[in-house]
């Protein structure tokens, strides 16, 4: 299984988060991207990500599912896109996954919801390489669908790993629950072409990115 990296650099004067994420390139209307990876890196500092595509289920109790909170695994399932690629989720007094098997046609993830389930209390989605990528808000009678097309975005700024978040604001939680908007970087998009594996990725003095194929 190939390992991909992004050597990321901060050449700024801000001491923020690097901050890649996925984004559902199928437009689903619920589907929420997570802080797939974040790491602070002060100015003049260097910070790496690493990642294989390998997936798994996830669920976990948020309540209701908006930009700016912090999502955190109650549980993980492995998964495949060609088999075990189909999961249960119910709730019996509390939330499981259960009954793991292969669905067709592959290429997708699927998680079946019960009718046991309450609403605007947990929320279900995929994860790749150890981290959650998406989730969306679980409800009672309902088949939810991911088909991973992996495509991959970096952003500077606060965050933290799990994070919710608004990829048109960027929201984020304060300590005491209110949202405010952040100091952020501009979106770029990291496209990794064939059969390359590793790019360097630059924050520059002047806050714009420079993405390449060798050390700038």
């Amino acid at each position: 299984m190939d390992t991909y990296s992004i050597n990321f650099t901060n050449n700024s004067s801000n001491a923020w988060s690097a901050c890649v994420f996925q984004m559902d390139e199928n437009n689903q209307a619920g589907v929420m991207s997570l802080a797939w990876f974040a790491q602070k890196c002060n100015p003049g500092t260097k910070c790496n990500f690493n990642w294989t595509i390998d997936y798994f289920f996830v669920w976990g109790e948020t309540g209701v599912l908006v930009p700016g909170i912090n999502f955190s695994a109650s549980q993980t399932v492995a998964a495949g896109l060609t088999s075990n690629n189909q999961i249960t989720f119910d709730y019996n007094g509390a939330f499981l996954f259960e009954g793991q098997g292969t669905f067709t046609p592959s290429g997708s993830l699927y998680i079946n919801e019960t009718t046991n389930i309450p609403m605007n209390t947990a929320s279900v989605g995929f994860g790749m390489s150890g981290a959650g990528t998406f989730v969306v808000q679980a409800q009672p009678n309902i088949n939810v669908i991911f088909t991973p097309n992996p495509k991959y975005y970096m952003v500077f700024g606060i965050f933290n790993q799990g994070d919710v978040l608004d990829t048109q604001q960027m929201f984020r939680s304060t300590p005491g629950g209110a949202r405010e908007i952040q100091q952020i970087s501009c979106i770029v998009e990291v496209d990794f072409p064939a059969n390359v594996y590793t790019l360097y990725v630059t924050f520059n003095a002047n806050n714009t990115w420079t993405v390449s194929q060798s050390p700038v």
